[in-house]
This record gives C-alpha cells, structure tokens and sequence, in this order.
C-alpha cells in the first residue's frame, strides 16, 4: 500500500501548498492512504470545519491535531461529526473526539490512524505509551487494520525515538509531529515499521517554525509580547513522508521523505 503523511499544516500558505499539489500526487504516485496534521491549519492555532472539509476534499483520507487541538473551540463540537478528525489519544476520559480513526483506503483497505502526544516539554496529559498499548492490542496491524499509521506529536528526539522503538512491528509508520522542523533520520526499524522523528511542516520557511518572524524574534530579544503571532505567507514547502507497506504484513517495504515547494531542497521518494 502506497501511504502519505503530510507535516504540520500551518496557515493559509499551508493550506495552499497542500491544496493545489495533493490532488496531482494521488494521481501520480498512485496513492492509497493520506495523513496530514492539521492543528496548525486555522491561521497557525487550531482547525476549523472549513478548513477540515476542505483538506478531506483534497483527498486527505484522515487529519491528526496536536497540542492546539482545541485553539479553535468550534473543534470542541464539530470534532464529534467529523468522523476523520483524531485528537491525541491520551487526552482524559471524557475529551471530545476520539484518539483514533479506522478509515477505509482508497482501495478499499482499514487504515488504523492514530494521534498521540508526549509529555517532555508538554502539558502534561495521561501515558501515551499505555494508551498506544491498549490501542494497537485492540485493533491490531494485520488482523484489525491493513496499515497502521501514528502521528506522535511531540517535542524530545528521545520520546518520539522511544515510541517508536515501542511499536516496531506493531505499526505501519510512527511518525514525529509538532517541531516543524523535518528530521534525515527516516528509517525502517528493525521489526519493520517505518519511522522518522519529524516529518517538518507544510509552511512557509522563511518563518520561524512558520511563524512571521518580527513577532517570535521580537519576544526572544526583549521578553515582551507585542503582538499575535501571525503565519508566514509566502511560498511553502510541503513536507511529508512516504511509505510503501506489504500487503501481506502491513509493515513497511520502503520510506523516504517529501518536500515540494518552498525554499527547502526538494525530494520525491525515488521507488514511486
């Protein structure tokens, strides 16, 4: 199975970049699964209904969130009638939404796609191992789900390393969120899921982390907040993951990353 998981949307230039280039790369690489973190989609904080809709409408097949899940609080309600939208896991019981998603491929496949967040450098919310535990044992690769997919979105190398090492041969791909800065360590893991520890952001990069850069360097400097933080708006690179599964096993054959647009170097995954 030919699967994509696009980083960090962040803003309109994210939105765009994503938009206008998803369509064309379903057809051409023939895909059959796509991910895309959308917490940052709304203006930089937060997803809307519009915005979730319009990124399923492309061919996004299911949309993670992160930290700024609930920034834009209509998500706390339109969450539950949006069947492809995955919240982190671990959030408490009683958390609108759901922690994961089993939605049907292109071609007709389970894709179990699952959201968790780490707690180095975050808020602190329940263990993310223990809730991935329960939730790979409940629908496990191969008999519950032809591809597994997890977004752990998270700050620390070492916590993303870590659930990685956690869920070898347990998961399709354990994929690194939230830094926004992609890694060049995608690899296949010894028990053969694919990994790397962050596929970047769907941005625009003369930013800081996406960001319009007065504002963040601003309060770097001086310790003062002058103004909302804006997103960047120039020409962005989309930012992915590319991963192609045995059908038989779910597990990962090949990985190789994306980056189309924008001022980074480009890559396209050279086995499509």
């Amino acid at each position: 199975m030919r699967c994509l998981f696009i980083g960090d949307i962040v803003g309109r230039a994210g939105r765009v970049v994503v938009v206008e280039r998803l369509p064309v790369l379903i057809g051409q690489w023939k895909l059959d699964l796509v991910v895309a973190n959308g917490e940052n989609s709304a203006g930089g904080f937060g997803i809307t209904e519009t915005i979730y809709n319009e990124l399923i409408d492309a061919g996004c097949d299911a949309i993670t969130l992160g930290n700024h899940a609930w920034d834009q609080r209509e998500a706390l309600v339109f969450i539950e009638r949006a069947p492809k939208l995955v919240r982190p896991l671990n959030y408490p019981p009683g958390t609108p939404g759901r922690g994961a998603a089993l939605v049907e491929t292109k071609n007709g496949k389970r894709a179990l796609v699952i959201n968790a967040m780490g707690r180095i450098f975050m808020d602190a919310l329940d263990d993310p191992f223990a809730a991935l535990e329960r939730e790979l044992n409940a629908c496990a690769l191969g008999s519950g789900a032809d591809v597994t997919i997890i977004d752990f979105h998270c700050e620390a190398t070492s916590e993303k390393q870590a659930i990685g090492y956690f869920c070898d041969g347990r998961a399709s791909l354990v994929v690194g969120t939230h830094t926004h800065a992609p890694t060049a360590d995608h690899r296949i893991l010894p028990a053969g899921t694919a990994f790397m520890s962050d596929v970047g952001m769907s941005g625009d990069f003369q930013s800081i982390i996406g960001m319009q850069k007065d504002e963040p360097l601003s309060r770097f400097l001086r310790k003062i907040a002058s103004a909302r933080f804006e997103p960047a708006d120039g020409p962005a690179t989309l930012c992915a993951v590319a991963v192609e599964t045995d059908d038989k096993t779910g597990l990962a054959l090949r990985v190789a990353p994306v980056r189309l647009g924008g001022v980074l170097e480009q890559a396209v995954p050279p086995f499509w």
